[in-house]
């Protein structure tokens, strides 16, 4: 395999490993451990890592180690005003282009997401979460949102958040509900109000998130005391 291929191998599979929460924060990442783990030489890992700690997953301490990233409270809020603004934007644009494939694969979504709800799957929901924005964000039909949205979802490592959101006490039904108010926008071609409810959306999101971690902290504490 080319060098080039096989660092784009690594960079991925790594990239993956670290969003969908198999390499938590804090999780040290030693070139040679991970070098046998692909089947390849320390170089192609050391360029990953490299890559990685440019996209603010991965931290180098010279002389110290290599970790998965730890987000402070300051980095995830800026995140998320981000995430915020582009799929506000992408709800918007969705709604004035009318109906599209993305729009009937959304009510199928939907759809799925409510048997999900009323069952208490959460692992089911967060996985459709994940759906329904992806589809908005496609729908938007605008490349380089599309381009700016996945280097930010790659640095918020969102799979791994949106369980934490989810967790809090009533926000599956919650979050259901919301996304039921944002499509009948959208199939409205109500731009402004999809936007607006997008975004209250995502805000939301974040003080769940932020409820999740208070709560996880406490539950540390408790365990020290």
């Amino acid at each position: 395999m080319p060098k080039a291929s096989m660092q784009a191998r690594v960079t991925g599979e790594l990239r993956q490993m670290i969003i969908d929460g198999q390499l938590p924060p804090r999780t040290g990442l030693s070139e040679v451990t991970l070098s046998e783990t692909f089947g390849v030489s320390r170089t192609p890992v050391r360029e990953a890592l490299k890559q990685l700690q440019t996209e603010g997953l991965v931290e180098i301490r010279p002389r110290v180690g290599t970790f998965v990233s730890v987000p402070s409270y300051r980095d995830v809020a800026e995140l998320f005003q981000m995430k915020e603004l582009l799929e506000g934007a992408a709800a918007r644009l969705l709604a004035l282009r009318g109906r599209v494939p993305e729009t009937d694969r959304l009510q199928a979504v939907m759809d799925e997401a409510d048997g999900a709800t009323k069952n208490g799957d959460t692992e089911r929901y967060a996985e459709l979460v994940h759906e329904f924005h992806e589809l908005i964000i496609s729908g938007a039909d605008n490349g380089k949102l599309v381009q700016h949205y996945r280097t930010l979802m790659n640095q918020l490592a969102y799979a791994r958040l949106v369980r934490t959101s989810l967790a809090q006490p009533g926000r599956v039904r919650e979050s259901d509900n919301e996304h039921h108010l944002i499509l009948e926008r959208i199939l409205a071609k109500d731009g402004n109000g999809a936007e607006r409810l997008m975004r209250e959306h995502v805000r939301r999101s974040h003080q769940a998130l932020l409820a999740g971690w208070e709560a996880q902290e406490e539950e540390e504490r408790g365990r020290k005391s």
